[in-house]
Parts: structure tokens; sequence; C-alpha cells
């Protein structure tokens, strides 16, 4: 895949009623698997506080570690658009912080676009990154940086006034200029009726088949995320129990002296070793 997928794509791809694709990638090597396979979003996301850096949240992680893990990605995709995780704080402060935030994703790390979480309590703050010429995608639903004031990682949307909100939150951010919006855990009637109610694309996780297309978590959906699994995650294989099978041979093997083996290992010229090993010779052939 060496064709950059460009908005315009993403675009197109809804008014054709073709599916969009989109998965978390946060090093190198997982950018280059997510991109060679034709993924056309590659979403750096604030979730690699916890799939990666061991914390509880998402609230952890910082700006410099996100920046780090952009770059990585950065390296390693050719392909897809690439969208960094405006971090907690980066953005809630103030305009001009928010503006100069998001512009270090694009600037130093590399980032075709930024997400931000939150509705119209945010949409001017989107407003002023979208006219500093950054592009932004929305993300509604479970916010994981705010979860707990929405109760915890709970379904959202379940009543027809929390549903009527997520509408107007959605309207107001397309209002704004977002590109695109992530929808997650909502009911699927809600996703869809919001889904229809656009001109924008919507990417759902956990949001039903309707949205426009559809994202997971890189190690959620391998199985290398065991501490808890959401519902609305599909394992399409398991790592985990491979990768510590692996682990645990090569641990055994090297107790047992069974590796490394003479396959794994180098040789010397036979006349190199014998000066190595007895020495240099002198002008007779005698060892010196």
């Amino acid at each position: 895949m060496s064709k950059k997928i460009s908005i315009l794509e993403l675009q197109q791809k809804k008014e054709s009623g073709q599916p969009i694709t989109m998965l978390t990638a946060y090093d190198y090597p997982s950018a280059t698997l997510v991109d060679e396979a034709g993924t056309d979003i590659i979403l750096v996301g604030d979730s690699v506080a916890m799939t990666v850096l061991g914390h509880d949240d998402t609230t952890a992680v910082t700006m410099e570690e996100m920046l780090h893990h952009c770059r990585a990605v950065k390296r390693g995709a050719n392909h897809a658009i690439l969208v960094g995780d405006m971090p907690f704080m980066s953005y809630q402060i103030s305009k001009e912080e928010a503006i100069r935030n998001a512009g270090r994703f694009i600037k130093e790390a590399g980032m075709d676009t930024v997400k931000l979480e939150g509705g119209r309590e945010i949409s001017e703050t989107v407003r002023a990154i979208i006219n500093a010429g950054i592009p932004v995608m929305g993300h509604l639903g479970l916010t994981p940086q705010t979860a707990t004031k929405l109760g915890g990682y709970k379904v959202q949307a379940k009543t027809a006034d929390s549903a009527k909100r997520i509408m107007e939150d959605a309207l107001a951010l397309q209002e704004v200029g977002c590109y695109a919006i992530v929808i997650e855990a909502v009911p699927a009637l809600v996703a869809e009726t919001v889904t229809k109610s656009l001109h924008i694309p919507t990417i759902g996780i956990g949001a039903g088949v309707h949205c426009d297309g559809q994202v997971l978590v890189f190690h959620d959906m391998l199985g290398l995320f065991d501490r808890f699994t959401p519902k609305f995650v599909k394992r399409y294989t398991n790592l985990r129990p491979h990768i510590l099978n692996a682990l645990r041979s090569f641990n055994e093997e090297v107790a047992a002296r069974q590796f490394p083996t003479q396959a794994h290992s180098f040789k010397m010229d036979e006349a190199e070793m014998e000066l190595f090993l007895y020495g240099s010779k002198d002008s007779s052939g005698k060892t010196a």
C-alpha cells in the first residue's frame, strides 16, 4: 500500500456506503502491520496509557508520551490517515494551548489530524483548531477521559434525553468542521440515527453495525490486553498464550543449554583461531 488515504476519500466512502476501517497502533511494528493490512485510519490513541504503559485509565498519559508514540507510528505507516489522540488536559485549559498542542501532533509527530473527546462544550475549541489548519476528529458517547463524570465505563445514551444530547453534540461538531466523529458505547439505534443525520462519517466502537466505519484497539482484538475485555470487542485471535509459550520455551532451552545451537553461532577462520588460542608466530613458524 503506497497511496496515502485522504480525508476526502473517507467522505466519499460514506457517500458510497463503503465502510471505513480504523485501528489503533502505538509503535513502529504495530503501525507497519496495521498499515500493510490496508486499514484506512490509524489512531494513536490515549488508550496507550493502559495497553502499553500500564496505567489504570487514559488520563495519566502525557503530551510528551503521546508525541513519542506518534513519532514511532509515523515511521511505520505510509498508507493510512494518522490521527493523534489529544490527551487529558492538553486542550481543556484554553483555546491557545489547545491549538499549540494540536500543532505539535502535526509538526513534531507527523500526524495528519487530531482527535478530541467531547461535544458542544468543546466545540469552540475544535473550531479554533480547525481554523488553524488542523483537521479534527470528534469523539462522543463513552469518552474515557471523563468516564468518572459519566459514571464509569458504561453504555451512554440509554435514555431519550441523553440520546438527544448525543445527536445535538454530533451536529455541533459537524457544524464547527469535524471531518468525522467516533461514537463509543451507545445503543445501535442511537448511533444509526446520528449517522443518518450527519453528512460526515461516523466511526463506531460498541455502537452497532450502521456507523460509517468501525474501530478497535490493537491489543484488544489480538488478545494482548487481558485486564478486561469490553463487550464490543471481538478477538480476532488470541496471541497472548502463544507469546507466553514462546517465552517459556526460551527460558527452558537456555536453562537446559539447548539454545543457542551451532546453527545460531558463528565460526572463526581456523588460522585466526590458532592465533587467538596460541598467540602469534615468528618467522620460523614457532609460536611467539
